[in-house]
Protein backbone atom coordinates (compact mmCIF):
# COMPACT_ATOMS: atom_id res chain seq x y z
CA UNK A 1 0.00 0.00 0.00
CA UNK A 2 1.27 3.42 -0.51
CA UNK A 3 1.77 5.80 1.81
CA UNK A 4 -0.35 9.04 1.97
CA UNK A 5 0.63 12.62 1.84
CA UNK A 6 0.53 15.40 4.29
CA UNK A 7 1.53 18.61 2.09
CA UNK A 8 2.77 21.72 4.35
CA UNK A 9 3.50 26.02 3.08
CA UNK A 10 6.64 26.80 4.54
CA UNK A 11 6.09 30.26 5.15
CA UNK A 12 3.13 31.76 8.03
CA UNK A 13 2.18 27.43 7.59
CA UNK A 14 4.87 25.95 9.71
CA UNK A 15 7.07 28.60 10.29
CA UNK A 16 5.90 32.96 11.35
CA UNK A 17 7.57 34.29 8.00
CA UNK A 18 6.54 37.59 9.04
CA UNK A 19 7.98 37.55 12.24
CA UNK A 20 11.03 36.60 10.94
CA UNK A 21 11.02 39.51 8.49
CA UNK A 22 10.15 42.02 11.10
CA UNK A 23 13.08 40.65 12.84
CA UNK A 24 15.42 41.01 10.11
CA UNK A 25 14.02 44.42 9.05
CA UNK A 26 15.13 45.70 12.65
CA UNK A 27 18.65 44.30 12.62
CA UNK A 28 19.38 45.87 9.33
CA UNK A 29 17.99 48.99 9.63
CA UNK A 30 20.35 49.24 13.12
CA UNK A 31 22.93 47.86 11.03
CA UNK A 32 22.82 50.16 8.57
CA UNK A 33 22.17 53.37 10.42
CA UNK A 34 18.98 53.83 9.16
CA UNK A 35 15.86 55.29 11.53
CA UNK A 36 13.57 53.45 12.94
CA UNK A 37 10.51 54.72 10.42
CA UNK A 38 12.76 52.42 7.92
CA UNK A 39 11.28 49.43 9.95
CA UNK A 40 7.68 50.36 9.38
CA UNK A 41 8.49 51.12 5.74
CA UNK A 42 10.19 47.81 5.33
CA UNK A 43 7.73 46.12 6.62
CA UNK A 44 4.80 48.05 5.07
CA UNK A 45 5.97 47.35 1.33
CA UNK A 46 7.33 43.27 2.02
CA UNK A 47 3.34 42.79 1.72
CA UNK A 48 4.23 39.34 3.45
CA UNK A 49 7.06 39.01 1.18
CA UNK A 50 4.71 38.66 -2.27
CA UNK A 51 6.70 42.02 -3.40
CA UNK A 52 9.64 41.20 -5.38
CA UNK A 53 12.79 41.53 -3.49
CA UNK A 54 14.32 43.88 -6.15
CA UNK A 55 11.41 45.97 -5.77
CA UNK A 56 11.21 46.42 -2.56
CA UNK A 57 15.36 47.21 -1.95
CA UNK A 58 15.00 49.84 -4.81
CA UNK A 59 12.23 51.48 -3.03
CA UNK A 60 14.18 51.31 0.39
CA UNK A 61 17.15 53.08 -1.55
CA UNK A 62 15.43 55.70 -3.08
CA UNK A 63 13.43 56.02 0.33
CA UNK A 64 16.34 56.32 2.34
CA UNK A 65 19.48 56.86 0.44
CA UNK A 66 21.01 53.76 0.60
CA UNK A 67 24.13 53.41 -1.63
CA UNK A 68 24.56 49.60 -1.84
CA UNK A 69 23.21 48.14 -5.23
CA UNK A 70 19.76 46.51 -5.40
CA UNK A 71 21.42 43.12 -6.49
CA UNK A 72 23.78 43.45 -3.67
CA UNK A 73 20.96 43.79 -1.37
CA UNK A 74 18.98 41.30 -2.75
CA UNK A 75 21.64 38.08 -2.37
CA UNK A 76 22.44 39.66 1.36
CA UNK A 77 19.13 39.74 2.38
CA UNK A 78 18.72 35.96 0.83
CA UNK A 79 21.24 34.74 3.26
CA UNK A 80 20.74 36.76 6.15
CA UNK A 81 16.77 36.31 6.34
CA UNK A 82 16.86 32.77 6.96
CA UNK A 83 18.77 33.09 10.29
CA UNK A 84 15.61 35.26 11.75
CA UNK A 85 13.50 31.97 11.12
CA UNK A 86 12.44 29.17 13.59
CA UNK A 87 10.11 26.68 14.24
CA UNK A 88 8.02 26.04 17.28
CA UNK A 89 8.95 22.65 18.80
CA UNK A 90 5.24 21.71 18.53
CA UNK A 91 5.34 21.92 14.69
CA UNK A 92 8.26 19.54 14.82
CA UNK A 93 6.54 17.23 17.45
CA UNK A 94 3.12 17.56 14.81
CA UNK A 95 5.51 16.35 11.86
CA UNK A 96 7.52 13.04 13.85
CA UNK A 97 3.28 12.30 14.90
CA UNK A 98 2.63 11.93 10.78
CA UNK A 99 5.68 10.06 10.17
CA UNK A 100 5.27 7.90 13.05
CA UNK A 101 1.76 7.22 11.85
CA UNK A 102 2.69 6.48 8.54
CA UNK A 103 2.21 9.30 6.71
CA UNK A 104 4.65 10.82 3.93
CA UNK A 105 4.80 14.68 4.43
CA UNK A 106 6.29 17.33 1.73
CA UNK A 107 6.70 20.74 2.56
CA UNK A 108 5.66 22.89 -1.27
CA UNK A 109 7.03 26.37 -1.09
CA UNK A 110 6.93 28.60 -3.94
CA UNK A 111 10.35 30.43 -3.55
CA UNK A 112 13.65 30.70 -4.55
CA UNK A 113 15.97 28.13 -4.14
CA UNK A 114 18.90 29.72 -1.69
CA UNK A 115 16.25 31.61 0.61
CA UNK A 116 13.39 28.37 1.36
CA UNK A 117 16.19 26.01 1.36
CA UNK A 118 18.20 27.76 4.35
CA UNK A 119 14.98 27.96 6.14
CA UNK A 120 14.30 24.89 5.76
CA UNK A 121 17.82 23.91 7.29
CA UNK A 122 18.00 26.32 9.87
CA UNK A 123 14.57 25.59 11.40
CA UNK A 124 15.28 21.80 11.25
CA UNK A 125 12.01 20.87 9.18
CA UNK A 126 14.24 19.89 5.73
CA UNK A 127 15.30 17.20 8.15
CA UNK A 128 11.84 16.43 9.89
CA UNK A 129 10.18 16.01 6.39
CA UNK A 130 10.61 13.82 3.66
CA UNK A 131 10.99 15.89 0.73
CA UNK A 132 11.05 19.40 0.28
CA UNK A 133 9.63 20.78 -3.05
CA UNK A 134 10.83 24.52 -4.04
CA UNK A 135 8.99 25.79 -6.49
CA UNK A 136 12.84 27.39 -8.23
CA UNK A 137 13.47 24.19 -8.76
CA UNK A 138 10.43 21.91 -9.33
CA UNK A 139 9.96 24.75 -12.19
CA UNK A 140 5.98 25.22 -11.53
CA UNK A 141 4.77 27.07 -9.01
CA UNK A 142 1.53 26.94 -6.54
CA UNK A 143 -1.46 26.55 -7.29
CA UNK A 144 -0.26 24.20 -10.27
CA UNK A 145 -0.97 21.05 -9.23
CA UNK A 146 2.27 19.61 -11.04
CA UNK A 147 4.06 20.25 -7.68
CA UNK A 148 2.22 18.42 -5.60
CA UNK A 149 2.87 15.59 -8.10
CA UNK A 150 6.19 16.25 -8.37
CA UNK A 151 5.81 15.88 -4.15
CA UNK A 152 4.39 13.04 -4.34
CA UNK A 153 7.06 11.51 -6.29
CA UNK A 154 9.76 12.55 -4.24
CA UNK A 155 8.20 11.32 -1.01
CA UNK A 156 7.44 8.33 -2.02
CA UNK A 157 3.57 8.87 -1.57
CA UNK A 158 0.68 8.78 -3.61
CA UNK A 159 -2.31 12.12 -3.59
CA UNK A 160 -5.29 9.64 -2.97
CA UNK A 161 -6.61 10.94 0.54
CA UNK A 162 -3.79 13.45 1.19
CA UNK A 163 -4.13 17.34 2.28
CA UNK A 164 -2.77 20.31 2.04
CA UNK A 165 -1.79 23.05 4.47
CA UNK A 166 -1.46 26.31 3.96
CA UNK A 167 -1.84 30.02 4.63
CA UNK A 168 -2.94 31.33 1.20
CA UNK A 169 -6.51 30.91 -0.49
CA UNK A 170 -5.09 31.23 -4.27
CA UNK A 171 -1.84 29.34 -3.59
CA UNK A 172 -1.79 26.78 -1.22
CA UNK A 173 -5.54 25.98 -1.06
CA UNK A 174 -6.33 26.11 -4.73
CA UNK A 175 -3.29 24.13 -5.22
CA UNK A 176 -4.82 21.41 -3.14
CA UNK A 177 -8.00 21.46 -4.58
CA UNK A 178 -6.46 21.45 -8.02
CA UNK A 179 -4.47 18.64 -6.90
CA UNK A 180 -7.19 16.87 -5.69
CA UNK A 181 -6.47 17.23 -1.83
CA UNK A 182 -8.06 18.00 1.30
CA UNK A 183 -7.37 21.23 2.42
CA UNK A 184 -6.82 23.38 6.17
CA UNK A 185 -6.37 27.04 5.71
CA UNK A 186 -4.25 28.67 8.42
CA UNK A 187 -4.68 31.86 10.01
CA UNK A 188 -6.03 35.01 8.40
CA UNK A 189 -2.49 36.56 6.72
CA UNK A 190 -4.27 37.22 3.52
CA UNK A 191 -7.67 38.81 3.14
CA UNK A 192 -8.37 36.38 0.42
CA UNK A 193 -12.28 35.01 1.13
CA UNK A 194 -11.96 31.82 -1.73
CA UNK A 195 -11.37 29.05 -2.33
CA UNK A 196 -13.07 28.00 0.62
CA UNK A 197 -10.69 25.17 2.66
CA UNK A 198 -11.85 22.02 4.22
CA UNK A 199 -11.00 23.00 7.33
CA UNK A 200 -9.86 26.60 8.80
CA UNK A 201 -7.70 26.81 11.82
CA UNK A 202 -5.35 29.24 13.22
CA UNK A 203 -2.54 26.97 14.17
CA UNK A 204 -0.81 24.59 11.74
CA UNK A 205 -0.31 22.71 15.42
CA UNK A 206 -3.82 22.36 15.57
CA UNK A 207 -3.52 20.56 11.59
CA UNK A 208 -2.18 17.95 12.92
CA UNK A 209 -4.34 16.04 14.59
CA UNK A 210 -6.99 16.79 11.85
CA UNK A 211 -5.01 15.19 9.37
CA UNK A 212 -4.16 12.12 12.14
CA UNK A 213 -7.78 10.89 12.40
CA UNK A 214 -8.85 11.20 8.35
Amino acid sequence: MTARLACFDLDNTLIDRDGAFLAWARWWVDRSGLGADAVEWLVAHDNGGFTPRAQLFAGAREAFGVVTSVEELVAAYDREHPGFTWVEPAVLDGLASLSTAGWRVAVVTNGNVVQQSRKLEHTGIAGAVDYCCISEAAGVRKPDARIFAIAAEGAGATLADGWMVGDHPPYDIAGGINAKLSTIRIGDHHDVPTPIADHHLMSVVDAFPVILAS
